[in-house]
């Protein structure tokens, strides 16, 4: 009993290793590029914002800001859904999100934990509304820890890489294996007499 169930609990893992982290992939990609499409047909608003910009966001000016997080959000989208450059993407839509939580959803004022939590919410309704983009937050994080999967251009090319390295490394080992020995008489030294020699013109 023990057996089937680890084998099957192993079955899991591997479609895990091939699913599990594409269905985040998807949905993250999905709302990514859906709100990087609205900035990009709409009209930039971070100057009213740009005051609750965290540092060094609040430097930056405006128009290249707006540019900035409306390309991020349409390639970086598509950059999840096929699995290229995943970790990199997620990262930079992870900051991304921690600059939108503290400038549009974050609540105004707070006092208690309560107050804050009334906040998390889907629904401004007054104190904020970082539901959501919490819960990006939480689905980025395992592609950023674990990478995209196995279903994903990412391990494509990395077993690419691991194969070529692993047939140039062959290469090397043969290569050494054909250099040529030395000669193990060539370096000898010469041998020495035990008995005493006659030294020239002696009787």
């Amino acid at each position: 009993m023990r057996t089937f169930i680890a084998r099957n609990l192993e079955r899991l893992d591997t479609v895990g290793l091939w699913l599990g982290l594409l269905s985040l992939r998807l949905l993250l990609g999905w709302d990514f590029f859906e709100s990087g499409l609205e900035k990009f047909r709409g009209e930039n608003w971070f100057a009213e914002i740009a005051d609750k910009f965290p540092f060094p966001f609040n430097v930056v000016p405006v128009d290249f800001s707006w540019q900035l997080s409306t390309w991020f959000e349409l390639v970086g989208a598509v950059a999840l859904v096929v699995g290229l450059g995943t970790r990199f993407f997620a990262a930079s839509l992870f900051i991304l999100t921690v600059v939108a939580i503290t400038s549009v959803h974050w609540p105004d004022s707070w006092s208690t934990l309560g107050d804050l939590m009334l906040g998390y919410v889907f629904t401004d309704q007054g104190h904020g509304n970082f539901k959501l983009p919490a819960l990006f937050l939480g689905m980025l994080l395992p592609l950023i820890l674990m990478g995209p999967g196995r279903l994903s251009l990412d391990a494509l090319l990395r077993s690419r890489l691991a194969a070529a390295d692993d047939h140039h490394a062959g290469d090397d080992q043969r290569g050494a294996g054909k250099l040529p020995g030395r000669d193990r008489f060539a370096q000898q030294p010469p041998a020495e007499h035990n008995g005493h020699q006659r030294p020239d013109g002696a009787d």
